[in-house]
């Protein structure tokens, strides 16, 4: 079945301002983002939906197709899903479920997209990769009054009398690594599911998992010089140098 990939390049970003076309692993860092879209076996066609007119010239040179976002779906309140959907109307994609990834998560283990995929065809209507919550973990999750004194967030005993992390149950968070969902479910055609933000996700949700810090999702300076040291370190550069393979297509 054909796939689509769409990649979401939005040029605002409150955290850290042009995080998307920012150099990550000596290339922009929405190249990575179409580098495993288009690595992927299941996904037919990518294109990246974006205002940036940086990030879609730089998508077309990859060879991806480019959607340019109208501003009422680049804003600091517009959804995921309504770019999506967006995107899917503007190159006509009627058929086939559609894999939704972010520009700026240039860290994602290899093979995630096409887990996604396999797994939305055992009948969910979306699937997202989740990580492990790690030491951040909701029984260790405190309130604090303004004079210090911590309360749990839930129950009544703080940190669930729990105190190894090795002792506390398996918990996970969606990680951005990728979301796939069927098209039906992203033009919300699923019947019984409750309106709300998340109605796009379909009745029947599911997830792969990743390990612990194998997705990194930018959304700080930290976030950014976490991702640029991985990539650096698998292609083997130096600080300042550029990727080869950036110097060919770029």
């Amino acid at each position: 079945m054909s796939t689509l990939a769409i990649i979401l390049a939005r040029a605002g970003s409150k955290g850290l301002p042009g995080k998307n076309t920012a150099c990550v692993g000596g290339r922009p860092c929405i190249a990575w983002t179409i580098d495993a879209a288009k690595a992927s076996e299941r996904v037919s066609r990518v294109v990246i939906t974006s205002d940036d007119t940086r990030a879609l010239d730089i998508a077309r040179g990859l060879g991806a197709d480019a959607v340019d976002r109208p501003g009422e779906l680049a804003s600091d309140t517009a959804t995921v899903d309504d770019a999506a959907r967006h995107a899917c109307e503007s190159i006509g994609w009627n058929d086939g479920p559609v894999v939704i990834l972010y520009a700026n998560v240039p860290v994602r283990p290899a093979g995630l997209i096409d887990g996604a995929i396999e797994r939305l065809s055992q009948g969910f209507d979306s699937v997202q990769s989740y990580a492990p919550v790690g030491k951040h973990h909701p029984w260790w999750t405190a309130r604090l009054d303004d004079d210090g004194a911590a309360h749990p967030w839930e129950g009544d005993v703080l940190n669930h009398g729990v105190y190894r992390r090795q002792d506390l149950p398996p918990a996970h968070i969606p990680d951005g690594g990728v979301l796939a969902v069927t098209r039906e479910a992203l033009f919300n055609q699923i019947e019984g599911v409750a309106p709300g933000p998340h109605a796009f996700l379909g009745a029947r949700r599911g997830g792969v998992v990743t390990g612990e810090g194998e997705v990194i999702d930018i959304d700080s300076r930290v976030d950014q010089l976490v991702a640029d040291a991985i990539l650096r370190e698998r292609l083997g550069l130096s600080e300042h140098q550029p990727s080869r393979r950036w110097r060919r297509t770029g």
